[in-house]
């Protein structure tokens, strides 16, 4: 299961000071993420120790030290490059169909699927950031509000593009609508790799397409969009 190419370095990310992530820094970042994505997930970010992810990693267990200060900076890093990455997916799936002429609604519809494939790639990485949503006692919950404002964020801009345009109600609820789009790509995302994963994301993407369509795009502006 593969992470995504982590794109930070420096004291402010909890690697050594003044230390500038070369190609085999990098690479050995991100077999420690890879490693502690899929352990967490597994195990619960408690039960997973730095060794196990030191040995998971083919590092030794400075080495993990080196490049983050602790396993809770770690695990920050985790989330914050993970989610950064989804967002960005999206944010290119909406200007993609906005550079074809489609509708705000056709983008929020490219964003699903984008928000699909990008799980089907990194399920574990999801699945701890859902995790995670429903623990308020964490010492990264700062963290964990921040990078979810930036993916929804992507998703508000889109709602309220399509709002100014008179593609949608301008009624709508845009933070909390935003939330429930996002909510749906992710939750359903997750049982379908857990529980359904003889499935093609074609269709898992067709059925939510579905469901975009018939409540937010349903009552829209005067083509109905």
């Amino acid at each position: 299961m593969s992470v995504p190419t982590v794109r930070r370095g420096g004291a402010g990310d909890g690697t050594a000071p003044g230390a500038a992530p070369g190609p085999r820094r990098s690479s050995t970042r991100r077999r420690i993420f890879d490693a502690a994505v899929i352990l967490i997930a597994e195990q619960g970010f408690s039960a997973t120790t730095v060794d196990e992810i030191a040995d998971r990693a083919g590092v030794a267990k400075g080495t993990v030290y080196y490049n983050f200060a602790s396993k809770n900076v770690l695990y920050e890093e985790l989330l914050r490059d993970g989610i950064d990455l989804l967002a960005d997916s999206l944010r290119r799936a909406a200007d993609a169909t906005a550079e074809r002429g489609g509708t705000r609604v056709d983008a929020l519809d490219a964003m699903i699927r984008a928000g699909l494939d990008f799980i089907a790639c990194s399920p574990a990485l999801i699945q701890l950031y859902v995790a995670e949503l429903w623990r308020t006692n964490r010492t990264w919950r700062a963290t964990l509000t921040s990078v979810r404002g930036r993916a929804q964020a992507v998703v508000e801009d889109v709602l309220r593009d399509a709002v100014r345009n008179g593609e949608l109600s301008d009624e709508l609820d845009i933070p909390l609508t935003a939330s429930a789009l996002l909510g749906m790509v992710l939750v359903a995302a997750l049982d379908w790799q857990s529980f359904q994963p003889d499935r093609s994301v074609e269709d898992v993407h067709a059925a939510l397409s579905r469901l975009l369509q018939g409540r937010v795009g349903a009552g829209g502006g005067p083509s109905g969009a």
